[in-house]
């Protein structure tokens, strides 16, 4: 009973990580925006330059899809081993696996969502010290699609944090259950 309770747990919070972090990364991906602006006044005539801010112009936001896509594809492999595989062995090293990848790709996730956040914050606020202007002013719909894909990313990080926790209490239950039986058996 308890089994099937942490299997559906678990299944049910790997599709809405996955769709989560699927989300972040297409939104993410899919962020353009063109401006054209005044760059300069010559006399009275304006000179305007057409500008497009793109994910692809931030390593940090190229780091951020890379890192959503990874955690979607791992989610998603393991949504379909647990659908196909419903009464698995279970034996510690697969559990092992499983929490140690859950681990990895939780913090793949946090370190994708951090970096962006980052970015997103120095093109709300730019740095006075380093000279760097802030550009959500000029291309605001690039920086609402950028904080939509930041806040599906932070859910799917908060998903993947608990799914790792599941995963750990997983193995640690059947650790404690395998050493009761060899310790009952000795």
């Amino acid at each position: 009973m308890a089994r099937e309770k942490s299997w559906k747990l678990l299944l049910g919070l790997r599709i809405f990580a996955f769709m989560a972090t699927l989300a972040a990364a297409i939104v993410m991906a899919l962020n353009k925006e063109t401006k054209t602006l005044v760059v300069a006044t010559i006399g009275t005539i304006p000179i305007k330059a057409s500008l497009t801010a793109k994910f692809q112009h931030a390593p940090a936001f190229v780091f951020f899809v890379i890192a959503n896509v990874m955690v979607s594809f791992h989610n998603l492999f393991m949504i379909v081993l647990q659908i196909f595989n419903r009464k698995p062995e279970i034996k510690c090293f697969n559990l092992l696996s499983v929490a140690i990848l859950d681990m990895l790709n939780a913090t793949l996730a946090s370190a994708g969502a951090n970096a962006a956040a980052f970015m997103a914050e120095l093109g709300k606020n730019g740095n006075k010290h380093a000279k760097w202007n802030k550009i959500c002013d000029q291309f605001a719909i690039y920086c609402d699609h950028g904080s939509g894909a930041l806040i599906a990313a932070f859910i799917g990080l908060i998903l993947m944090l608990i799914i790792a926790a599941v995963s750990i209490s997983r193995l640690l239950i059947h650790s404690n259950k395998s050493a009761a039986a060899t310790s009952s058996n000795t």
